[in-house]
């Protein structure tokens, strides 16, 4: 690890969106978590604040702005933070942070972050307004 790697952050003060801990089966033989399964973790996070801004279903249709700063080891807790930043007609984006606690470092350490769009569907999959 560098030197980058101890320095001191804050994760977001609202409250993680989900939460769990990477797990061996989600590695690859050198124990690095396989990226989409943290894009999976991310896209499961950011649907929270998009179901309950939409009063409903949300379909993901894109992700902008993915960056990963670290990787996620088995054994981190890793933790999602997700809000809503805009609300378009139908669709909305939202900022996601992804955040591990590992042992033997102090504090959190930011992983990913990104935007994610996600768009209101009714019963038959369709695009509606976000506002009903």
């Amino acid at each position: 690890m560098n030197h980058k790697d101890f320095a001191v952050e804050t994760p977001p003060s609202i409250e993680a969106a989900l939460s769990t801990i990477a797990m061996p089966g989600d590695a690859n033989p050198a124990g690095d978590i396989f990226g989409g399964w943290l894009l999976s973790q991310m896209d499961l996070a950011g649907s929270i604040p998009a179901c309950e801004r939409a009063k409903g279903r949300v379909a993901t249709i894109a992700i902008e702005a993915m960056k990963f700063h670290r990787a996620v080891l088995v054994g981190d807790r890793v933790r999602c933070y997700a809000e809503v930043q805009r609300v378009g007609r139908t669709s909305m984006n939202v900022k996601i942070e992804t955040w591990v606690s590992r042992l033997g470092v102090p504090g959190m350490l930011k992983v990913t972050e990104g935007v994610f769009t996600y768009v209101a569907i009714d019963g038959n999959r369709h695009p509606r307004p976000v506002d009903l």
